[in-house]
């Protein structure tokens, strides 16, 4: 996206005959809110002067400490093409302030930044991020609510008409790239009714930026063609998952810090130190990159999903892998991370884990290049194989252990998101489940 003056901003909202403004914000569960003003209070809201009640919003303020102030980012600003000709709307994404002029320290986007700060100390000057998120799309019913019937029956890389999503996602690319995104690729994923868009690469805060955007889009114009597209981890048994593998790599002014044409497949000293910060975390900062109790329905094996912690450039089983590409593209893929992350939150605890294996100059674990899936317990203890926390449950007591990962939230994220977290694993645990009846009400 263009970067903005006020100026341009002005001009650019004449030009569109835009009437409306979206000040948009992600809360700590990665939810996307926003305040909508007219043009007449477009002034007041570029002033950084626009407050709203954050005691309503999940994981801010408590209700006698409410009164919070939306900055705009002006480089964030898009007009949404969809919108109507009679009138548009725009967008600006915020960053959330306190009162008295200082940053929130529970805003997500803010908690990000305060994490590259700590990366630009070391001497780099940009986090780069390329994600794949994937989605299912299900038919909506007669009253526009979501069904569990899947809109085709397609697989991997499939065309029409077998891909019947396939005009959705198209429609979707072009809003996309109408609002300034580099579309990489679209195409049908393994699972019937599963898709995958890719975009360009960018910075960490603008890339999460575009998560969020592309979410948006997605679910406005899948509504369009009359289906409902979900970022769900796993909505169904038996098939595959959606994933958001994360590609990273540390740039310093414009060199790109993983790569070595000297070393050992060219992969540099600071790659391998990331990577083994990644490795030494992984397990702690899963609760952050795979949030929900429906997550760990995703990571199981059998379905490509990585269950494992362990490193490879060969094979697609393990946590973290390495891409063929070298030069600028050198980077390392964690395959762990699932859409319904907050992607403020889940870079900035990856950024961590990368950043303690630099600083600390650890020394990653040889590389396993054998399928783990088919390795008993005994075989991944022997190769220093974890395994990935089995519940939500499970992962928030690792993260309770970690300093690194809980730093990287800081203390007001943490609180917050542990005790949502708490929350949503007790009342799933004390919910009483179809497969439970269906086991149990006729033996017992």
């Amino acid at each position: 996206m263009a970067k903005f003056t006020k100026e341009e901003v002005y001009k650019r909202i004449e030009e569109e005959n835009v009437r409306f403004i979206r000040l948009q914000f992600t809360d700590l569960l990665g939810t996307i809110k926003n305040v909508e003003i007219p043009l007449s209070q477009l002034d007041k809201a570029l002033d950084n002067q626009m407050m709203f009640d954050g005691s309503s919003i999940e994981g801010f303020v408590r209700i006698e400490e409410s009164d919070m102030l939306l900055h705009p980012d002006l480089d964030s600003f898009v007009v949404f093409p969809w919108t109507s000709e009679k009138g548009k709307v725009a967008r600006f994404i915020c960053d959330i302030y306190n009162p008295d002029g200082t940053p929130f320290e529970g805003c997500p986007r803010y908690n990000l930044k305060r994490n590259i700060e700590r990366m630009e100390k070391l001497g780099f000057t940009d986090f780069n991020i390329g994600t794949e998120p994937e989605f299912f799309l299900f038919k909506l019913d007669e009253r526009g609510e979501p069904t569990m019937e899947l809109n085709d029956k397609g697989g991997y890389f499939d065309l029409a008409p077998t891909d019947l999503g396939e005009n959705c996602r198209r429609d979707i690319v072009l809003e996309l790239e109408e609002m300034g995104f580099e579309i990489e690729a679209s195409h049908h994923e393994v699972a019937p009714g599963q898709h995958e868009i890719d975009f360009k690469y960018s910075d960490a805060v603008k890339h999460c930026d575009d998560i969020q955007t592309f979410k948006l889009v997605v679910k406005t114009i899948a509504r369009k063609h009359g289906l409902h597209a979900t970022f769900m981890p796993k909505p169904l048994f038996g098939v595959n998952g959606s994933g958001m593998h994360a590609n990273m790599s540390l740039f310093s002014n414009g060199v790109n810090a993983f790569f070595d044409e000297n070393a050992d497949e060219q992969l540099s000293e600071v790659a391998h130190q990331f990577t083994a910060g990644i490795i030494k975390h992984a397990v702690n900062f899963t609760a952050v990159t795979n949030p929900t109790v429906n997550s760990y329905k995703r990571l199981v094996p059998g379905y490509e999903a990585p269950c494992y912690v362990a490193w490879s450039g060969q094979n697609r089983s393990p946590l973290v892998r390495v891409p063929s590409s070298r030069g600028l593209s050198t980077r390392i893929e964690v395959r762990s991370v699932d859409p319904a992350a907050n992607p403020y939150m889940a870079m900035s605890v990856m950024l961590a884990a990368g950043l303690d294996g630099v600083e600390n100059k650890l020394t990653a674990p040889e590389p396993v290049d054998r399928n783990i899936y088919v390795m008993d317990k005994e075989e991944r203890e022997a190769n220093g194989v974890q395994d990935l926390p089995a519940t939500l449950y499970d992962a928030l007591q690792h993260l309770k252990e970690d300093e690194v990962i809980k730093g990287a939230l800081g203390e007001h994220l943490l609180e917050h998101f542990l005790e949502a977290k708490e929350i949503e694993w007790d009342m799933f645990r004390t919910q009483v489940h179809p497969w439970e009846r269906e086991q149990y009400l006729s033996s017992y």
